[in-house]
């Protein structure tokens, strides 16, 4: 009796598993999302190199574009890496990007130079321009860029270099050395010691050289910034303001404010397009087209992680629908930028990676060479 229950409970399941397989399943309830496109595409992504295209658009439950929508951004960068530190530590784990802005049809795009590898968090706030449209809701996408290339074979080959080094001053002292007279230290180990100290002074003055270049490049750049912060041309006045000092790490608020030149209204039907260069290479670093909000005004965060001074440009241009049309003008501020030197622990942790590769260089020279020097001895 219990094997012909046991029969029955296993038909009744193997009938309700082969009527699952072949019936249709139930549609999956979806809500409104954001898709995020990058041009070039994540894989060919560098960082500090050139902007990155990033495109979002906001779709529907059946994947169309869902228009008048309002999206407040955020981009977030790599969390901090302590033991395999990039390029500008000081950036990981801090706010790179934040603005609002309006997306009619759906879709947003702006430009953004990429600083470090690892991987971002850009967040996004998403509620409809007509109340009750579609319920609001909020994203986290995130996106990985991986290191320059040329980062891994510069290490590997600073590595070697270090190896060789430390096996050669290993293979000098663990020669037989004798010690004249009112010397201090061998022949060989004086000249080693020598040639260690050249290095080092040598390498001091390729830094201090291409620091002092640098600044010569910083002063220069200075004085392209002569387009005034406030401008006045067909009708409108346009006035730019914000930080005008900012800080490696932190964001500068900068904000654009249009008006009627006349009855000081603002005015919103017409195209910002923004740009923040920096200026010691003249780079763009940030680009977006926008138009101002209800208050005929913008504003942005945005961080300028290069130590170097920038250029923020805004073009005003009428839209081609609009009742007033005049020619495009720009207004333009510069912004000082204090740099930030990495944490004294980090770079302790670098170089004790480095000590550590010469060290066993050092070990590993100074090894043979004593075997070596025992097998001559015994074969004496």
């Amino acid at each position: 009796m219990k094997k012909r229950n046991t029969g029955l409970l296993f038909a009744a399941i193997s009938v309700v598993s082969l009527t699952n397989w072949f019936l249709p399943s139930p549609s999956v309830a979806s809500s409104p999302t954001v898709q995020l496109k990058t041009e070039p595409s994540l894989d060919k992504v560098l960082p500090s190199s050139e902007p990155v295209k990033l495109t979002l658009q906001v779709v529907d439950p059946q994947r169309q574009p869902l228009s008048n929508t309002n999206l407040q951004l955020k981009l977030l960068t790599p969390a901090p890496t302590p033991w395999l530190t990039s390029d500008f530590p000081i950036v990981e784990g801090t706010k790179l990007l934040e603005f609002n802005a309006t997306a009619p049809s759906g879709k947003l795009q702006f430009e953004q130079v990429i600083p470090i590898r690892g991987t971002y968090q850009l967040q996004a706030k998403v509620t409809p321009k007509v109340v009750g449209a579609f319920k609001p809701f909020e994203q986290t996408l995130t996106f990985s860029v991986p290191e320059k290339p040329v980062k891994y074979r510069n290490v590997a080959i600073l590595a070697a270099i270090l190896l060789l080094a430390g096996f050669g001053g290993g293979w000098v002292i663990g020669g037989r050395q004798t010690v004249e007279p009112g010397e201090i230290a061998p022949q060989r180990v004086r000249v080693l010691l020598s040639g260690a100290t050249i290095a080092a002074i040598a390498a001091l003055l390729i830094v201090n050289i291409s620091a002092e270049r640098a600044s010569t490049h910083a002063h220069s750049a200075h004085s392209h910034a002569t387009t005034p912060a406030i401008q006045k041309s067909g009708g409108l006045e346009v006035r730019l303001s914000g930080d005008t000092n900012a800080t490696v790490g932190q964001t500068a608020t900068q904000t654009v404010q249009v008006t009627d030149a006349v009855t000081r209204k603002p005015v919103n039907d017409v195209t910002l397009n923004i740009q923040a260069i920096a200026l010691e290479d003249n780079e763009l670093m940030f680009a977006y087209k926008t138009t101002p909000n209800d208050q005929g005004k913008f504003t942005w965060q945005e961080q300028f992680f290069d130590g170097v001074p920038h250029q923020v440009v805004v073009e005003v241009s009428p839209q081609a629908s609009a009742a007033r049309q005049f020619q495009p003008f720009k207004v333009a501020q510069f912004v000082e930028v204090e740099g930030i030197e990495p944490p004294l622990s980090r770079r302790f942790i670098s170089l004790g990676y480095f000590t550590g590769i010469f060290v066993l260089g050092l070990a590993g020279g100074l090894v043979l060479r004593r075997r070596r020097n025992e097998v001559a001895y015994q074969s004496v």
